[in-house]
């Protein structure tokens, strides 16, 4: 390969068509993939394959996709979302997700790792979907028969590091890095013109050549190097510019720990420097503590006065917005973020998170009463944050999720090892039933049980969140554009919120989350029923009302 500006090496190869299979060579001695690799057929040590993206014909070609307050989704492990555990597997599933009222699916990450099973964050070649899953066109069939049915199709992409085994840039590229850290390993060095382009092409590359619909961006908290301006201001630049040239809605998530406020716009169109949304781990942390009475980690900044912060985050997204969090040693976390929009906060009550890194791995399902867990459904589902469910949540799985990869030799055991000691104190009961994350047996136990969704209890809790989201479709959906944030109160067990909705109309939520029945509050909003009931001016134990009331 001949050198060429700026640190580029380059190649023209005549004759070369689709199906080829290569490999660089590096100083004659190490032989690598192509880290821009579109499919590794044979993993990620194998040789990369040359595909053509126009070979595959697209069916729904009218699809410019739906605007962000539709979103209702389902985030899905494709490995575990069926028993076949592919692309094409998750095609069958698409009906039940359309019929149940959702009206997107969210892929954790797809990009290629080491070994046959993964969660995706330990993705190496960024822009090649992992073929444990399928070909390339498979994938694109995914995407196409989910629009057909008017879904949205969302990715999970990681910029914050690259997986530890399969990844060979720091030696033919070391640059690339920077000394910083991040929890997993050396920082990305955004700073970088080329390393910056590499990212913000991967993000328009998935949304070009696979149509998705937006990509959830993991963890931005710790991308460590940044760079000026930021590379999440150019990557949404980036993306806003192909909805303009394109005419499609596409739509930007992120995980950040940090609450930025600031980076958030959800009703920004397109895109330019901001986000529609970021995942709300204050919504999900004040309702597990107060499910579960859980106080360890996290869950302590929440666990003394878990209605308190819920309060907070109906009525102005985020809990923290600027206090001193004690679990992050006292540092204060989070920006004011109540000017926002309700449709920058997305809330959930699992996700893979929340579920697989926990020793078991258990659902709340499991660890939750039957009526608070469907007390907190009927607030998730229906107020105006664009809710998120995770696969089987719709009718109460109880499979586990457990963390699982496939990783071989030294680092296999410092993982395993790792996940022992992560746990040893908080979670010393559990000792030796702590799944080994390398066990094939443990990675089957997360694979959906289809036939679970059939039991008397399973069918009745489907039921209830379909009853949910089509109240959502019908009654709240059409009002949400242009909905603003009101005021949010507690009366001991009794938490009461507003909001102002697009055509002007008021949507009221009142609900007594705890297990004794309680008043209904003298300022209690009237209004027509949507989902509840009052009875006798008396709240029963854990129960909920909706109204919407006139403009």
């Amino acid at each position: 390969m001949q050198a060429r500006p700026e640190g580029w090496y380059e190649l023209t190869v005549e004759g070369v068509g689709a199906s080829t299979l290569y490999k660089f060579r590096i100083d004659g001695e190490l032989e690598v993939p192509d880290p821009a690799s579109h499919f590794q057929p044979q993993d990620v040590f194998g040789p990369s394959e040359v595909i053509d993206h126009r070979a595959y014909d697209w069916q729904a070609t009218d699809w410019r996709g739906r605007p962000w307050e539709h979103a209702a989704t389902l985030e899905l492990h494709v490995g575990a979302f069926t028993p076949i555990g592919t692309f094409r597997g998750a095609i069958e599933r698409l009906d039940h997700v359309a019929q149940t009222g959702l009206t997107a699916i969210e892929l954790m990450p797809v990009a290629d790792f080491a070994g046959g099973r993964n969660w995706g964050y330990d993705g190496v070649l960024l822009y090649a979907p992992d073929s444990a899953y399928g070909r390339p066109q498979d994938l694109k069939a995914l995407v196409d028969e989910a629009h057909a049915r008017g879904l949205m199709v969302f990715l999970d992409v990681v910029y914050n590091h690259f997986g530890p085994e399969g990844n060979y840039l720091a030696r033919y590229a070391p640059s690339f890095f920077s000394n910083a850290h991040t929890p997993w390993g050396l920082a990305i060095d955004y700073r970088v013109s080329q390393v910056r382009t590499f990212a913000i092409e991967n993000a328009v590359y998935w949304l070009t050549q696979y149509r998705f619909d937006g990509l959830r961006l993991d963890a931005v908290h710790a991308i460590a190097e940044r760079g000026e301006p930021s590379l999440l201001s150019d990557l949404s630049c980036a993306v806003g510019r192909l909805a303009l040239q394109t005419g499609r809605k596409l739509h930007l998530v992120v995980e950040n720990d940090d609450n930025t406020a600031s980076l958030l716009d959800p009703v920004e169109e397109p895109p330019q420097g901001r986000y529609r949304a970021q995942w709300n781990d204050d919504y999900h942390h004040s309702w597990h503590t107060l499910l579960t009475r859980e106080r360890g980690g996290y869950y302590r900044d929440y666990a003394d006065r878990p209605l308190d912060h819920l309060t907070r985050v109906l009525g102005s997204g985020f809990s923290y917005q600027g206090e001193a969090s004690a679990h992050r040693g006292g540092r204060a976390r989070g920006e004011p973020s109540g000017a926002l929009s309700p449709l920058a906060f997305v809330n959930f009550l699992q996700n893979h998170d929340q579920i697989g890194n926990r020793p078991l791995g258990e659902r709340l399902s499991v660890l939750a009463q039957p009526a608070p867990l469907k007390a907190a459904l009927a607030i998730t589902l229906l107020a105006p944050m664009p809710p998120l469910l995770f696969m089987g949540e719709e009718w109460g799985s109880s499979r586990p999720f457990p963390f699982f990869c496939d990783f071989a030799g030294e680092l296999a055991n410092a993982v395993r090892q790792g996940r022992r000691r992560e746990f040893a104190l908080a979670y010393a009961q559990f000792g030796d039933a702590i799944p080994d994350p390398l066990s094939l047996t443990t990675f089957r136990s997360a694979v959906l049980d289809w036939t679970e969704r059939d039991q008397p209890q399973s069918h009745k809790r489907l039921s209830f969140v379909r009853e949910l989201l089509a109240i959502r479709k019908r009654e709240i959906m059409p009002r949400l554009a242009g909905v603003r944030f009101g005021s949010a109160q507690r009366d001991g067990s009794v938490v009461t919120a507003e909001w102002r909705l697009g055509d002007g109309s008021t949507l009221a939520l009142m609900a007594n989350l705890s297990g004794k029945a309680a008043p209904v509050p003298r300022l209690a909003a009237e209004g027509r029923a949507l989902w509840g009931e009052v009875v006798s001016r008396r709240l029963q134990p854990w129960s909920v009302a909706w109204t919407i009331g006139a403009r």
